[in-house]
């Protein structure tokens, strides 16, 4: 099988080139067989032979996984019912990171909220330990009552957060301009569901009620056409998406004007903070991917 040293300065080209060239298809995702349970002391479980996952979080501890694979570059997906009721001060993070002090992290977190009031969903993107980049979004249903499809398409070009195949978020490839983008690290998808009372909801005034717990989100269809990192430092490109004969389209994906215009739509109606936006917070001037319409 075709495969590529990670740690090489292979040019993107050739990056692309070999990932194509080493699709395979695989079976639809399957928690045991793709996921490890990290921490929690039992607290995440995985059911229905391997269809169903769930974290749960308690006062003496909450809980999280993370994907027995690293992905350099893909188009990950999954589908999470959110903890119900009362969430104020819980957290359910699903994010892909890369390991060491200069990590890679592209986020999707949802802070918990008083019954009735709306999640609130945070994005962020980390490059090389640097993030700072926050956007923040109500979103346009429940997102306890059923399960919805949270995805991350990462390719060389740009990175796009999209909600039910609606995107919310674009963040694009500036290295010409000298913003850091995340490239070279393989990352892990991992998941957590934790306590953070002390800032999550309203800015910590609102504090987790306990006798609310045990708090619980569940996991299910996890999909991902990536090229993954194995067998130490190569990478081949695979997927177990039930749809994903599609030669890697992925790789070289972008926003049509259809998908423009509803991304558009999303951050005018929901979006509730943009650190483009927030002036007070960089007084010596906004980051250079603002001026470039990356976030807007």
């Amino acid at each position: 099988m075709t495969s590529f040293s990670c740690s090489s300065n292979v040019s993107l080209t050739l990056l692309i080139s070999v990932c194509v060239s080493a699709s395979i298809i695989a079976s639809a995702g399957n928690f045991y067989q793709d996921f490890d349970i990290t921490w929690g002391d039992g607290r995440a479980q995985i059911l229905n032979n391997g269809e169903l996952l769930t974290l749960s979080l308690d006062k003496a501890s909450g809980s999280g996984f993370q994907s027995k694979n690293e992905f350099l570059f893909g188009k990950i997906g999954m589908q999470l019912k959110l903890v119900p009721g009362n969430s104020a001060g819980t957290v359910t993070a699903y994010y892909l990171r890369s390991e060491g002090s200069a990590w890679d992290e592209i986020d999707f977190e949802f802070l918990g909220n008083l019954s009735g009031d709306p999640y609130i969903l945070h994005t962020n993107v980390f490059s090389l330990g640097k993030g700072d980049r926050e956007q923040q979004f109500y979103l346009w249903f429940d997102p306890t009552a059923a399960f919805h499809t949270y995805s991350i398409l990462w390719n060389p070009q740009r990175i796009i957060f999209s909600v039910d195949g609606t995107p919310i978020r674009e963040f694009k490839n500036l290295e010409s301009m000298g913003v850091p983008f995340p490239k070279n690290q393989p990352m892990r998808i991992q998941s957590s569901l934790w306590n953070a009372d002390d800032w999550a909801t309203r800015g910590g005034l609102v504090k987790t009620d306990w006798s609310q717990a045990p708090f619980t989100a569940t996991y299910r269809n996890f999909s991902a056409d990536a090229c993954i990192r194995s067998s130490g430092q190569s990478s081949v490109c695979n997927s177990n998406s039930p749809a994903a004969n599609n030669n890697n389209a992925w790789l070289s994906e972008e926003l049509d004007s259809t998908a423009q215009e509803r991304l558009k739509w999303v951050q005018k109606n929901y979006m509730i903070y943009n650190y483009c936006s927030d002036t007070k917070r960089f007084p010596q001037g906004l980051p250079p991917e603002c001026a470039a319409n990356n976030t807007s």
